[in-house]
Parts: structure tokens; sequence; C-alpha cells
């Protein structure tokens, strides 16, 4: 999947986007970033609640620029999206429109994770934490300067560091310090890395068990993806191999990023695409984030699953995404200028 550009998966209907099966009363259409098994349980409890048919359009890449193509006979109600900023290349892009006068979407979702013009809302929080060996790694703490410790020199794993999940941590570095100061740092992250990047998050726990490696940079929730994983049963094995770090705990706090929604600017069914994001942004769902997801809910009071409470508290860096967002460019010429793909120096 993850190598197809465009995966169709169809909720609730064996009909596609083509024809007026996309335009017809009780659906909504949605483009979506997001993995389709982390967004699954969420449309099913929607349609259940409403019965309105999903129809789910799954994209790796070029999402904003197949809406353009589409124009205005796009059928994309609903943008689903991985982090800060892919929400605004959609803005950007000009393929969304504001929800400014939603009561419910403006009450459930705190100021802090919303576009200030309404064109994009944050539905749940994710920290970009350190995955390391439960067997060879003592201590408890980190920080994100320390990756560039040449103790660490070879006990590194990461995947691309092009990703979106790298590229915007290596933003906040950039924002925190400077670009000088993280091409330094990035070199030293790379020259400490056991090979060259490759793979996913989860991948990097398997290669961590594998003692191919002793950390590595991951997403918080993909280790309650993994714990809960019955149909491969591996990736428990995987899981139960590393330990949680929260890097920098103790002075600004870890990276976190956001997943979020948008409703598209050409949206045929409008109607339900508003449903949909209250949905979104309702309690119902928070839990469903939290209990099957794994993510922390944007929503005030909401809790994480007891899976995620076991990974131990997490202090939030309070920099605000729009400051990540606008560095993330100079984050990624900086990869592609230290060579950071290259894998370490020999």
């Amino acid at each position: 999947m993850k190598n197809t550009l465009a995966t169709l998966l169809i909720a609730g209907t064996a009909l596609g986007f083509n024809g007026t099966s996309a335009f017809a009363n009780g659906e909504v259409n949605i483009y979506s970033y997001r993995q389709p098994e982390l967004i699954q349980p969420l449309l099913d409890a929607f349609t259940k609640q409403t019965g309105i048919t999903t129809n789910v359009l799954f994209l790796d890449k070029g999402l904003v620029e197949r809406i353009k193509a589409e124009g205005a006979n796009s059928p994309a109600d609903v943008i689903l999206t991985i982090d800060i900023q892919r929400l605004t290349e959609a803005k950007d892009g000009g393929v969304v429109q504001p929800v400014t006068d939603n009561v419910t979407i403006n009450k459930d979702i705190p100021a802090a994770f919303r576009d200030p013009a309404g064109e994009w809302f944050g539905l749940t929080t994710r920290g970009r934490v350190v995955y390391a060996s439960k067997d060879r790694v003592v201590q408890n703490d980190i920080t994100y300067e320390e990756l560039a410790d040449p103790k660490w020199k070879g006990k590194i794993c990461i995947r691309d560091g092009q990703h979106s999940y790298n590229i915007a941590l290596f933003a906040s570095m950039i924002a925190h310090h400077d670009a000088a100061y993280t091409e330094k740092w990035l070199t030293g992250l790379k020259n400490n890395l056991a090979r060259k990047p490759d793979g996913n998050d989860r991948s990097q726990a398997k290669s961590i068990m594998a003692g191919e490696c002793d950390i590595s940079l991951g997403n918080t929730y993909y280790v309650g993806l993994m714990k809960t994983n019955d149909k491969e049963p591996e990736q428990k094995d995987w899981a139960n191999a590393i330990k949680i770090l929260f890097p920098n705990a103790a002075d600004r706090g870890t990276h976190v990023n956001i997943s979020g929604m948008a409703l598209a600017k050409n949206s045929p069914n409008k109607a339900n695409a508003l449903k949909l994001m209250e949905f979104l942004s309702s309690g119902e769902a928070q839990k469903i984030y939290a209990e099957q997801v794994f993510e922390y809910p944007v929503m005030p009071g909401a809790e994480p699953s007891e899976i995620v409470k076991s990974f131990g508290p997490i202090k939030p860096d309070q920099l605000p995404l729009i400051d990540i967002a606008k560095n993330r460019k100079a984050a990624s010429e900086l990869v592609d200028k230290v060579g950071f793909n290259d894998g370490p120096s020999k």
C-alpha cells in the first residue's frame, strides 16, 4: 500500500468516486494521508451513529496536487492528514475552505490546535520520542541534543530523514536553536547512525530487539499499536523490547505533532462533511483515538489510554506548531546538505 500513490478503500459501499455515487445523499468523501487502519474505527462509529457512508481515498503523497487537478468537480469533502506540514500545505495550496461558525467544533478543539482562520483543525497529538533497548540502555532520560553525542556512535536507527515526522522534529530544532546549530547537530546524529535511514517507526523497534541498534526515534502511538497487534503478534515482542524516553522532559519538553482535518474547498456533500468533522472532534471520537489509535486527544479533559499512560507522563514542547511549519523547508534542505540519508560517514 505504501508504494501505491492512491489506494481506494471503500467503507460500506462497493462504489467508487466515479459517477453519481460520490454526490449521492448519505455519503461523505474523505481524502486521507492517515493510514486506513488508523481511521477505520472512527469511520465505522460515525456511520453507525449517522447512517452516512464514508468513502476513503488514501494517498501517501500528492493529495493537494490531486485536488487541484480535479478542480471544481473534485469529490473531496474532508481532508484527514498526519501533521502540521500537511495541514498548512492544504491551506497554502488553496484546497480547503474555512469553518468559522461551527459551535461544536470550535468548542471541542482548543484554540491552540485550530487555524485562526478556521481552515484546519487538530484532532490528536503524538510525541516524537526515543525508543530505547530495555536491556542495553540504562538511562531513563535523554535530550534531542544528546543524540549527536559520540557516545551513541553506531547505536541509532532511524527512518528516512525526509519523512514528515523527522522533518517536523528537525524544524523544531531550528526554531529552538538556529539553522547553523541544527546543521551541526544533524551531522552528529548522522554519524551516530548504525546504518542508512530505512524502514518505518515500527521497524526501528524491531531492529532494537535484534540488537542492530540501541535507540531510535519513533512516535508514541506506534508502541500502543504494536503492543495490541494480534494479527502480527511478533510486533508485541518488538514493543516489549523497548522503553520510551521522553526527550527534554527536564527542560522545554518533548516535540509533539498533530493529526488533523480540513473541509475541502469544493465539498459536494458539505452538510455531511461538517457532520463528520463534528463527530471527529467529539468526545466519542476522541475516546476512540485514545483507546484504539493510542494518540493523545486534544479535547480538554479527555484521557489517553491506559497503555499510553503506562509510558509515563509527557511534557509537550510548547513551541507553536506554526513555528515548526515555517522551518520545515529549511529542515528539509539541511537533511540533503549533510547527506543524512547516506548514513554514517565511513
